[in-house]
Parts: C-alpha cells; structure tokens; sequence
C-alpha cells in the first residue's frame, strides 16, 4: 500500500495547488471537507535505467499516496477538530504556507504548530482524566491501567507545558499505547513555503530552519500553469522567468526524506516494480510490503547493489565481483537495493 502523506495548512495556502501538481488530477469541490486522495509518481533515474536494463513487460514506479486534506479555519475554531481528526490519517506531513498577499509564513507555522499540539492534548488528557479513575477501580486490568496512565502523563504535561512534543523520547511501552492515538505532533512535517513568484524566500527559509523545520519554497502555482502550455512556450516563458528546472521532483524527493523512505526493487524479464520503505526496516519487511504471503514464509533475500548492476552491466558481473549477497530476515534494506526475496509459501 503507497505511503500516505497529508497536504495540510490553513485555507488559501495553495495545497490543491500542490495536490493537482503533483497527481494531476484537479481538486474535487464535493471533497472539500472530506479530503480527497491521488497518486504521485516518484521520478527515479534508478528506476528508468533499470527498465531499460531489464525491458519487462509490466514497470510499476514508485508512488506516494497524497491526501489533500481539509484546511484548518482561522476563523471559525469549531469546524477545526474534525478537520484535524481527518489529518490524523496521515504518515506524514507537508504544510503548505502561502507567502504571498502579504501573508507572514512563519507566524502561520507557529499558529499551525499550536493548532496540532492543542488536537493532542485533548486526546492525551482526556485519556489521562479516564485512566485516573479507572485506575482506582477493583478491577482485573488494573495494573495495566496505571502503567498505562504513567506513561500518558508525562506527554500531557510536556504538551501542556511545551506545546510540542520536542525533545521527548518515547520509551517502548509509550510508542505502544501512543500508536493508535496518532499523535499530529509525532508525524514528520515538511514546510512548503508556496511564493507567488520564482522567489527561494531566504530569510522566511532561514527562520524556519532555525526553528527546527524541513524547508522548502517553491511558486507551485506558477509551475503548474507552466505545465498548461505546449513546449516551446513553457520554455520561452520559464526562461524569462529564470525558471531552471521543475519544483515537482525537487518536492517528491524532499517528501521522501521527510518521510524517511528508501527505494528498493524488485527485477525480472516480466515486471520491474519500485517500492518505498520505512529507513532502517529489515528485508522481512521488505518482503511484507510486496506480499504478506513472503513475509510469512521469508527464507532469504538475494541483494544486488542496483548502482553497481547498472554499473558492471548485470548480474553475472555483479556477482563475479563479489557483491552480490545472500541475507536473512533481520537484514536492513538499503536504498537501491534490488531484491529477489526466497519464500515457502
């Protein structure tokens, strides 16, 4: 299942800007308030050499899951809890912030920022105020119950306190209960600061990264009407615009990172299929994303450095150079891995 990552901010910021950008499919009014959801295609010049190496049959890209969800009203802070509720099914997030009509970027972060933790908290102290008192109950799961609630306080009072939940460390037992409350302030988040000119916004990207934020500024509407015109005149009107090159893959690749997902692959003469993954999973789990069946009954997974197929022309060679290896389930899966993974089922 494609990585769902959330468009989020306030309303006017441009992210069904950003949505059709990036799907090409246009926003749908009927969804405004319920988010509506598209592919995004990862360009990879892994992926396209490996296609031409292999000519399959069948090539499956890469493809990121973007929800362009309800924008928050700064106006009307009634509507903001289910619209927040909906974010919540999110891995990941990109903010969009509109710099432009005189709008300021960063006081907007700041009042997004706080419009998240507010949402968690909510969640976390009305959970702590109902542990508190069946925790006092003679009842079977007590003891569960006031591990539970030790482990909830600390959140509430840094969320309380803080605002955030910078610089916390969640221990085994917190990421545990914590999972299904998907906390907004625990998801990773990538600012688009959205100019309404080729513009990189220097001192609004600065106060951003000082804050601690992932920044990107792009003019994603220029860009997309950019995309409405035939070549010859995209190029004639990026050129006067000193435009050098597409924000698109510039924005996959930073959502990628935000996200913290590597590429692998999986080759043969009958399809080339790139997949995302989690940083720091194993090829068990590798197996898991392609097929449960495989995970289930994982033997081996046979690794090929793709780089390196492409560089020394194929497998044999690849071997022949010792670099070609054999590992089991607990292998961490690098990016550009190709794997062929061994089942019994």
């Amino acid at each position: 299942m494609p990585m769902k990552t959330g468009l989020v901010g306030f309303q006017g910021g441009g992210k069904s800007t950003v949505f059709e950008l990036l799907t090409g499919t246009a926003p749908d009014p009927s969804k405004a308030h319920s988010g509506q959801v598209g592919l995004a295609t990862v360009a990879d010049a892994r992926f396209d050499a490996l296609v031409e190496h292999y000519r399959p049959g069948k090539e499956v890209p890469a493809r990121i899951e973007l929800f362009d969800t309800p924008g928050l009203d700064p106006r009307q802070q009634d509507v903001n809890t289910q619209r927040l509720g909906v974010i919540r099914e999110a891995q990941a997030l990109v903010q969009v912030v509109g710099a432009f009509n005189g709008a300021d970027a960063v006081e907007e972060v700041d009042r997004f920022s706080e419009e998240l933790a507010l949402a968690d908290l909510q969640i976390v102290s009305n959970r702590v105020s109902r542990l508190e008192v069946d925790a006092t109950k003679p009842r079977p799961d007590r003891d569960e119950l006031q591990a539970e609630l030790e482990a909830l306080r600390p959140l509430s009072e840094a969320l309380e306190r803080d605002l955030n939940l910078d610089g916390v460390e969640l221990n085994e037992t917190q990421e545990r209960i914590t999972r299904s409350f998907s906390l907004l302030t625990l998801k990773q988040r990538l600012i688009l600061v959205n100019t309404a000119e080729p513009d990189p916004k220097p001192d609004i990207a600065a106060a951003l990264e000082e804050a601690g934020h992932k920044v990107m500024v792009a003019a994603v509407g220029l860009e997309l009407e950019l995309e409405a015109l035939d070549d010859d005149d995209r190029t004639e009107m990026a050129s006067e615009l000193g435009l050098t090159g597409s924000c698109r893959q510039e924005l996959m690749q930073a959502i990628l990172r935000t996200a913290d997902l590597i590429t692998f692959y999986t080759c043969a003469e009958k399809e080339v299929h790139a997949w995302l993954l989690r940083r720091g999973l194993t090829a068990v789990d590798a197996a898991d994303s392609i097929h449960s069946d495989l995970a289930r009954g994982f033997i081996r997974a046979e690794v090929t450095p793709c780089d390196k197929l492409l560089e020394l022309g194929g497998e044999k060679e690849v071997k022949a150079a010792g670099l070609w290896h054999i590992e089991g389930k607990d292998y961490v899966v690098e990016d550009g891995d190709e794997l062929f993974i061994r089942s019994g089922v």
